[in-house]
């Protein structure tokens, strides 16, 4: 039976070949691989800086002095200074609970991941010598707690951790009413209120300058210089700020849609556009002024951006 020409061509179009779609298929396949791949590369890459920088601060600054730092690796660190047991054993045994409680409660590639790092930075601490670098007591705590910080926050960004508090914290502030930074702080509080018992309130003190400096460490490396704020804003004067930001600033907008409710002048039910946004904490200022020009009573809410990927993060030139 022969088809006519037209006819065949309805049917190509309605029965792709399998070939081409198995093509597709592949390509897709190959596509999501290559994005695996370049990811195992990427945390590999991050966690063995991490661990060999939080292993530098350690045996290059703190150990050598017997100072401490706050969270999992702080009490690692103050039964080290009282019992002399090994650090490296130290390490790997104190984290094991909450290796089991990120398999749990986070995810079994996360434990993985956490649990090669550990054990990486127990023979780091074990078997590979670190220069002394200074006697100086402040400079032992300001460094000890950069690199140690440092070292913390490739990690974080290799998809893994080297200090269970922030696993811990996590778990707890499931089960109780208090918040991940309740936790930690509570931590920390027995942590330095025991080293000043059992040591000295001085040592306490350089352990919370230590611990300051390693936690606004590892806020800059997981979170990067420029912090970025997400921006909502309500006005009746939406397409002109929507101008504003987009011409005076560089910056990229989303319109949503919004529906009016309960206001100051009460029950509304106009329809405004929303202008959503996202900038950085040092635009912040300007976008108030530039929002201030044209509605001073623009309702705007604004939340710190952890992270942020895709859209035009970037600012694009200014329009002249």
């Amino acid at each position: 039976m022969q088809i006519k020409p037209r006819l065949a061509g309805a049917f190509l179009l309605s029965y792709p070949s399998m070939s081409t779609q198995q093509r597709f298929l592949q390509l897709n396949a190959m596509r999501i691989r290559r994005i695996n791949i370049e990811r195992m590369i990427k945390d590999a890459i991050f966690i063995t800086l991490g661990v060999t920088a939080a292993a530098f601060g350690l045996k290059s600054f703190l150990l050598p002095s017997h100072f401490l730092d706050g969270g999992v690796m702080g009490i690692s660190l103050l039964i080290h200074n009282q019992t002399n047991f090994d650090l490296s054993y130290l390490v790997v045994i104190i984290n094991i609970p909450f290796i089991v409680i990120a398999y749990t409660q986070v995810s079994k590639s996360f434990a993985a991941k956490t649990l090669i790092a550990i054990t990486l930075l127990a023979v780091l601490l074990a078997f590979v010598p670190f220069p002394f670098i200074t006697s100086d007591k402040l400079l032992i705590s300001f460094f000890g707690g950069f690199f140690l910080g440092l070292g913390i926050g490739l990690s974080i960004r290799g998809g893994s951790v080297i200090d269970g508090t922030e696993v811990l914290a996590i778990y707890t502030s499931r089960k109780t009413v208090l918040t991940v930074g309740d936790i930690i702080l509570i931590l920390n509080i027995v942590i330095f209120s025991v080293a000043a018992y059992l040591i000295s309130i001085e040592t306490a003190l350089y352990a919370i300058l230590t611990y300051l400096v390693a936690s606004k460490t590892v806020d800059f490396v997981v979170h990067g210089i420029e912090e970025y704020i997400s921006v909502m804003i309500v006005s009746e004067k939406s397409e002109e700020i929507k101008n504003a930001i987009t011409k005076n600033m560089g910056r990229g907008v989303t319109v949503l849609q919004g529906k009016g409710g309960f206001g100051k002048r009460g029950h509304q039910e106009e329809d405004y556009d929303v202008i959503f946004s996202v900038i950085t904490r040092l635009e912040l200022q300007k976008l108030k002024t530039e929002v201030a020009k044209i509605d001073e009573n623009a309702f705007m809410v604004e939340n710190s951006v952890s992270d942020i990927k895709g859209g035009m993060i970037k600012k694009r030139p200014l329009q002249d």
